[in-house]
């Protein structure tokens, strides 16, 4: 009987604390959910929003504060072998149903990102018009996924979104006082950059990345990782840090777990720690760590009542059928094999000409691509190559790639020299797209050795002028 009374007790005295917490976040939560890419060969990034935003769904935000941006053409696409239907795990569940379509095609881009979360709608070109309307109690949760670079995210139409123009509108943003806390999930490769060095403890926001400054993050669920997509699918369904931290919201009661313990799920999931050399990134935190990282995930996403936070880390949690054997439960969380980012592309190619039948018109599309895909790859790496050589020297290009400043430090100090630069390899030599956005490290690293926009134009030339 005293046992019982115990119990009673503390479950009370659990419920009074969240409830007090609750109380003191009375202010709206906001929601801003970003996929930076498009085609059906980066059909995770489709996948990973919709399904946040389910979780938002069900965590009690509305629709009219969550702000979708997603190109919208995954779930009709042709090569969708399930038409109006995405999932985000194998055999998973639609989580396409519902997503409110505010931001597509043309309209997902840096400008009509700034002001959404600016709230400024006359800088708005299409879209339904939401923005973060937020007001000085409010909380806004903020998740961004697609492919990256060193201190550069993509964007399907317009110009890429650079690091330092980001944190000045988050900067912006804390100055005009709309907003209590933000929190900030960032997926793409080499991610820690977007905050590294740039990113101050002071402006009440907390960012978690899917890998530090200088790695690649990763694709999983696809078809040549365990567990793999389903055999009709050929691209894989998601990424390590996003279905790291969407599964453990899944399965939790947010209400009692705090952005700290979530970090912790996707630190061990993601990690290259394992003796099966299992690729894997380093997510990473910035920002107001020590204050924020305490707060309930409730308090920025809601939380699903009918949650059981006892499943913690285990994949597996959906009941619906599959054909995976549920994993065992150890002491660092179980995770997924991956595939690289900047390789998920190639290999849907690469699939979709190895399935394709014999002397078929499919087989010789698909093989027409796939041959576009490794020569652009071809081209860029030989272009930055002769590039470097030209302006350092034979056998520049690795250290280059390589050169990285000291933790703490952003990636440069002139942005406008890296813009420059990348504007005029592109004018000379075509667009980097998402595989040469690997080579964003470089040219800032040239921007660092001061290398001039004059000298950059003559060695683009010179390397591209046939």
């Amino acid at each position: 009987m005293v046992r019982i009374d115990i119990a009673l007790f503390l479950v009370a005295l659990l419920t009074f604390i969240v409830e007090s917490r609750e109380a003191e976040h009375e202010g709206k939560k906001w929601a801003v959910l970003v996929a930076g890419s498009n085609g059906y060969e980066n059909y995770r990034h489709q996948a990973d929003v919709c399904h946040a935003y389910q979780i938002l769904r069900k965590g009690g935000l509305k629709d009219e504060n969550i702000i979708v941006f997603m190109y919208d053409d995954i779930a009709m696409n042709e090569y969708n072998p399930r038409p109006g239907i995405i999932i985000n795990k194998p055999y998973g569940a639609d989580v396409y149903d519902g997503v409110p379509k505010d931001y597509t095609g043309q309209e997902v881009n840096v400008e009509n990102f700034f002001a959404v979360i600016l709230g400024n709608k006359t800088a708005l070109k299409g879209g339904s018009g939401k923005v973060v309307d937020s007001s000085p109690d409010d909380h806004i949760f903020i998740y961004y996924t697609d492919h990256g670079s060193a201190g550069v995210l993509g964007m399907p139409s317009g110009g890429y979104l650079f690091a330092k123009d980001l944190i000045d509108v988050l900067k912006k943003k804390h100055e005009s006082r709309t907003y209590r806390r933000m929190v900030f999930y960032l997926e793409a490769c080499e991610s820690g950059s977007m905050f590294e060095g740039l990113l101050p403890d002071d402006i009440n926001i907390y960012a978690t990345t899917a890998s530090n400054a200088k790695e690649n993050s990763y694709g999983t669920y696809c078809s040549q990782s365990y567990p793999p997509s389903p055999p009709e699918y050929d691209t894989c369904l998601g990424d390590t840090y996003s279905i790291a931290w969407m599964e453990d919201s899944d399965m939790h009661d947010m209400r009692t777990e705090t952005l700290e313990e979530q970090y912790q799920v996707i630190r061990r999931r993601t990690a290259y720690e394992n003796e099966e050399e299992i690729p894997g990134s380093h997510v990473m935190q910035y920002g107001n760590v020590e204050e924020l990282s305490k707060e309930f995930l409730f308090t920025f996403m809601g939380t699903n009542h009918g949650n059981n936070k006892s499943q913690s880390g285990v994949i597996g949690y959906d009941p619906s059928p599959s054909p995976f054997p549920a994993p065992t439960p150890s002491p660092s969380i179980f995770k997924t094999t991956a595939y690289n980012q900047r390789d998920a592309e190639l290999l849907h190619f690469q699939l979709k000409y190895e399935r394709a039948p014999e002397d078929s018109v499919e087989k010789v599309e698909a093989k027409k691509r796939l041959l576009q895909q490794i020569s652009h790859r071809t081209h860029v790496d030989n272009s930055m190559k002769l590039i470097t050589e030209i302006l350092f020297g034979r056998d520049s290009t690795t250290a280059l790639l390589a050169a990285v400043r000291p933790p703490g430090q952003p990636l440069l100090d002139d942005w406008s020299c890296l813009k420059s630069l990348v504007r005029t390899y592109e004018d000379y030599c075509g667009p980097l797209l998402k595989y040469g956005m690997k080579y964003m490290r470089a040219l800032a690293h040239m921007c660092n050795l001061k290398v001039e926009s004059r000298q950059m134009t003559m060695a683009a030339r010179q390397a591209c002028k046939n």
